[in-house]
């Protein structure tokens, strides 16, 4: 029987699958896809996300097949615009979620983990006396600067990040691509956080959302991926941009090796290492057995009492 918290290879796996209009149901212990054109099986064992958009429906041995082999599945609007639910990740480890629950709860070290994600994303160590608004502050400038750099390297017009997630087809072409390229990014860096044990809600720069620590991660990525390909795409033709986008950015998931480097960088960020995570192997040593009842210290008890 397979170990469940022992964490998944998730850096072998395809990236995402995006399905629309069709049946999603299980044959001969593998899943396939089925529509009006013709049946194809998906190579699930190797797959990290299956989003499944506007008028697909799913059958309960599917979606078992899909849990036991990994995959993470998202239930989105079209052209993955909108999340609206997910599937838990493969792995049933603690460890990484209780130490990203100790990091967030405490000022401290919340502060920390916010200054390594903004030291990661300028690439270098920031001057110490900076406050949080000042680096804030960089950050905007930072971003507009890859919205006009990308805009004057591709030869498209740029106005501002502007997008109504109610209203899609009101959002000019190259918002509309930027929009499905980081709905891609966050839905692989989703899948990623929830491979690796850890909570989507936990989030140290973003907070108060479901996702908050997928827009964390997903924002490492931004300027490195999405916006230079999203623009890349619309210098090339403003003609089915959503579609092209998709598999451009698909492409760009590969180039760079994302899948290799995302649980890695979250490591990094909360800085959990081999050695401090078999320090603390007793939280996940027995997979069926129950975990001891938290109570608070009694004054003058120097361990819990249980």
């Amino acid at each position: 029987m397979r170990d469940l918290h022992e964490l998944p290879k998730l850096r072998d796996s395809l990236s995402y699958l995006y399905v629309e209009q069709a049946i999603i149901q299980r044959h001969h212990k593998a899943v396939e896809f089925v529509n009006k054109e013709g049946r194809v099986l998906i190579p699930v064992a190797s797959l990290c996300v299956l989003m499944l958009g506007p008028g697909t429906s799913i059958t309960h041995e599917a979606v078992k097949t899909l849990a036991e082999n990994g995959c993470t599945i998202l239930w989105t609007a079209a052209e993955g615009a909108n999340l609206y639910a997910q599937g838990c990740g493969e792995t049933r480890k603690a460890y990484h979620l209780l130490r990203q629950a100790e990091l967030y709860s405490s000022p401290a070290e919340h502060m920390q983990v916010v200054l390594r994600m903004y030291q990661k994303r300028f690439g270098g160590r920031l001057h110490p006396d900076m406050s949080l608004p000042q680096i804030r502050g960089l950050e905007g400038v930072r971003m507009r600067e890859a919205y006009q750099q990308a805009s004057r390297e591709y030869g498209v017009p740029w106005q501002g990040r502007r997008y109504d997630r109610q209203n899609w087809d009101m959002g000019d072409p190259i918002n509309r691509a930027l929009s499905a390229a980081n709905a891609l990014l966050n839905g692989l860096c989703h899948a990623a956080i929830v491979s690796g044990g850890y909570s989507p809600a936990l989030g140290f720069i973003h907070t108060g959302r479901q996702l908050s620590f997928v827009y964390d991660i997903a924002d490492l990525y931004k300027t490195e991926i999405t916006i230079p390909t999203a623009f890349k795409t619309m210098g090339e033709s403003g003609e089915n941009v959503e579609a092209r986008v998709r598999e451009n950015t698909r492409q760009r998931f590969r180039e760079t090796r994302l899948l290799d480097r995302i649980l890695p960088d979250i490591d990094e960020l909360l800085q959990i290492t081999t050695k401090t995570e078999s320090e603390d192997g007793a939280v996940d040593a027995e997979a069926g057995q129950p975990s001891l009842w938290w109570e608070p210290l009694i004054e003058g008890e120097e361990t819990p009492c249980f």
